[in-house]
């Protein structure tokens, strides 16, 4: 059904470890590229904000709105002019 690919094979057996590991020689590669996600959602900022400002602005907001639709808190509405 499937083709193999003698380049993609070729390409796989250059990383080390096949004898030893397995296929888990390839867990370090996407353990660094995991780290470096983390880190450019921490440190890069998009704008004004980093991934970590949005999501915790967001939390936030999904908090008081739970509050108020449990009926804990009042929203504050401005009086009429």
């Amino acid at each position: 059904m499937f083709k193999r690919s003698n380049t993609v094979k070729y390409v796989l057996d250059l990383v080390p470890g096949k004898s030893r590991l397995g296929t888990y020689r390839f867990l370090p590669i996407f353990f660094c590229i995991g780290g470096v996600m983390e880190w450019i959602m921490i440190n890069v900022r998009i704008g004004k904000e980093t991934f970590y400002d949005v999501y915790r602005r967001k939390q936030s907001e999904r908090e008081y709105e739970q509050k108020i639709a449990d009926g804990l808190m009042v929203r504050n509405e401005p009086a009429a002019k």
